[in-house]
Formats: structure tokens, C-alpha cells, sequence
């Protein structure tokens, strides 16, 4: 698994490559019925495929598949890395995004992402310049300035579409289509960048035993809670109240007032021993242990803490890059995934002499070097 990226890519043979539907619920509206829920899937199958070698790939927030695709400066994307190292590759459009189709009587409000040009910059493109958060600064490896009128953030711009506003829904949808997908092909691993981060959690939960291994490349988080750094709340964060500082939050973020994710590390409740009854949520309490000034105090389950035995015995790497918005806070999901009895690894890139990156690192200059260092940690745990 080590030839991963080839100088031409007229070196990937494809020997088969289709697309297909999975998971839904019918419903009845206005006397039709219809399917809620469907899942877009594209499959790739390299003429090198490697025998019970496979992946599906999960998308974040205000994105598509096509995020793995390709990058916005023209070259190739993870997908490509991952074929040329002999694997199946499954590439999913979330429920109620791209061309697992919308419609608003059956998925409700959206935010407009694409429509949030400010945030977009701060967030994924020049946080350099313009991210209010520590680590910042450390940003280089977006392809040109990524500043509206660049040629490169345009086009990442465009790739933009809208996200439902129901997290649980959308947490719901993907559960039963993941589930039927794993049943569908078999044991693969699964990779989820930040709002389908969780997913990973989804899916290791309703099918351990299809699960090769979970990689959680900047998971939605931290823990219970969002932030919001230097005032300005991010889009993804509309329904957080962000009034005022809690105990714990330092000088530069603040933490919303109320729950965002229930379940902890999801918006679903996942299997914990012991149960969690019908409508009961677990209870968080700031974790007071010592951190450094430029990282987050997150929260934890309150003592004692529910396992999730799902989880547990299931290779799982989380995965956050240097510069970030989720450098400060993604240890407060790999710390509850401990508290919860679930061992990992977590990873900092930085750690590992790779630098400079952002949220959107598989868009990125150094995107195949990442591609890389995923591809020997996986094949660590095969």
C-alpha cells in the first residue's frame, strides 16, 4: 500500500466504476410515496483491487463526494490515492445532499452555506489572515491566497451547497443507509471528515462487525458543546447560543449555553452499557484536567461514565491537522472516547512532520502526503 500516488495517474486502471442507492423510509405525501433518506453511492473498483480492501468515504458539512474527487487547483484527490493502493473505493452524497437529492417538505431548513463567503475564508481557506483562533497562524497549504476572487477559492466556493438543519435527522438518514451499505459490501473501513466525522461513530455502533477500522479525519465536536472563537459565530453554529463565557472557557473562544450533541460525540444516542432509557441523555461535566492555553477545556461524561461497547476493539484514528479551527478542541473527542472505555489513536499532524494545514487538508497542497500517512497507519491495523 505504499505506491499511492504515482507521478501520472494514467496509472490507474479502472475496472469497474458505478453508482447505486441505499437506506431510505417510505413516506406519504400529498397521497405519493416516497423514499426519505436515500443515499448516493459511487463505487470504484481499481483493476489492482486488493482482496477485502474497501472504504467509504463520508463527506462534511456544506460539502459532497466530490470533495474526495479532486482538489480545487485541478489535481487528484484522495479517492485516486486510495484506488492506486488497491482498495474498493465508496464515495456517498449524504441524505438530502447532492445527488442523494432535496426536497424541502422531506428534509426542512437548510443553512446556506454557500452563501457564508466570511466564514468560508476564516474557516477553511485564509485562516492565516483571517482565523481568530491560536493555532491559526501556522496555515500555508491552501493553493493561493483563498480570498473571494482567487481562482482556486472560487472554485472551492462553488463546490459549496447547502447542509440540513436537523442534525438528527440527518443522523438518522445515514445510520440505516450506512448500515445497509455495510451489509451490502462487507467489512470496509469508513472515513468521516468533520460534520460526517461522527458517522464513523454511526456506523461503527450499528455494525462493529463490518467495520475494518474508523477514521475520523476532524469529527464534529468537541464533546456536548460547540465554540465559538473571538466573537464570530461560524454558520455551522446558528442555533448555538453564544451570549456568554462558562466556567472553564478561556480569554479568546466561548462556549454555547445549551446542548449541541446529546449523545456526547453525536446528536444520536449511541449503544452505551449502561443504557441510556428513552429520552434520557448523558450528563456532561467540564473536564478540569489541565490544558494547554491554546486548546480548549472540553467537557466529559459525569462520573461514572456510560462505555460504549460498540466501539470498543475497533481500530479508530481521529485525526486533526495544525492550523485548524479544530486543533484546539478535537482532543475533548478523543479524551471522551477514552473516558468511554474506546481505544484509539489520536493524531496530530504536526506530530508527524506534516504541517500547515487546514480543515479541508484533502483539498490542500500536501493533500497525497496525508493520503499516505493514513494508508500506513490503516495498513498498521489490517
Amino acid at each position: 500500500m505504499t505506491n499511492s500516488h504515482p507521478t501520472d495517474v494514467k496509472d490507474l486502471e479502472i475496472k469497474n466504476h458505478k453508482c447505486f442507492f441505499v437506506g431510505g423510509v417510505k413516506k406519504n405525501i400529498d397521497n405519493k410515496e416516497i423514499a426519505k433518506g436515500t443515499m448516493y453511492v459511487e463505487q470504484f473498483t481499481p483493476k489492482n483491487h486488493k482482496k477485502n480492501l474497501k472504504i467509504i468515504f463520508i463527506h462534511g458539512g456544506g460539502q459532497t463526494g466530490v470533495g474526495f474527487l479532486g482538489t480545487s487547483d485541478g489535481r487528484r484527490g484522495w479517492v485516486h490515492d486510495f484506488l492506486l493502493a488497491g482498495f474498493e473505493v465508496f464515495v456517498v452524497d449524504q441524505p438530502g445532499r447532492g445527488r442523494s437529492g432535496y426536497s424541502s417538505r422531506l428534509y426542512g431548513d437548510y443553512i446556506d452555506r454557500e452563501l457564508d463567503i466570511d466564514d468560508c475564508e476564516r474557516r477553511f481557506t485564509s485562516m492565516k489572515d483571517l482565523g481568530n483562533w491560536p493555532q491559526a497562524k501556522y496555515h500555508s497549504q491552501w493553493p493561493d491566497k483563498g480570498r473571494r476572487g482567487d481562482k482556486y477559492f472560487e472554485q472551492f466556493l462553488a463546490s459549496q451547497v447547502n447542509t440540513m438543519s436537523d442534525r438528527i435527522e440527518i443522523e438518522k438518514m445515514s445510520r440505516v443507509a450506512l448500515a445497509e451499505l455495510l451489509d451490502l459490501i462487507g467489512p470496509a473501513f469508513v472515513l468521516g471528515h468533520s460534520q460526517g466525522g461522527p458517522f464513523c461513530w454511526l456506523a461503527g455502533d450499528v455494525r462493529p462487525k463490518k467495520i475494518l477500522g474508523l477514521l475520523a479525519i476532524e469529527p464534529n465536536g468537541p464533546p456536548f458543546y460547540n465554540v465559538a472563537y473571538g466573537g464570530h459565530k461560524q454558520s455551522h453554529l446558528k442555533n448555538s447560543k453564544t451570549d456568554k463565557k462558562r466556567t472553564g472557557d478561556k480569554e479568546w473562544y466561548i462556549t454555547a449555553s445549551d446542548h449541541d450533541r446529546p449523545g456526547g460525540i453525536t446528536y444520536l444516542p449511541l449503544t452505551f452499557e449502561p443504557p441510556l432509557r428513552e429520552n434520557e441523555s448523558l450528563t456532561a461535566e467540564l473536564d478540569t484536567s489541565p490544558t494547554k492555553e491554546d486548546l480548549v477545556q472540553c467537557y466529559l461524561q459525569k462520573e461514572p461514565a456510560r462505555k460504549l461497547i460498540n466501539l470498543q476493539n475497533l481500530p479508530i484514528l481521529i485525526l486533526s491537522a495544525e492550523a485548524s479551527y479544530h486543533a484546539p478542541y478535537d482532543h475533548g473527542t478523543s479524551n471522551f472516547l477514552k473516558q468511554a472505555g474506546v481505544e484509539h489513536d489520536f493524531i496530530r499532524l504536526e506530530d508527524n512532520k506534516i504541517h500547515g494545514n487546514g480543515h479541508m487538508m484533502m483539498l490542500e497542497k500536501n493533500n497525497h502526503q496525508i493520503a499516505d500517512f493514513l494508508l500506513e497507519w490503516m495498513q498498521s491495523k489490517i
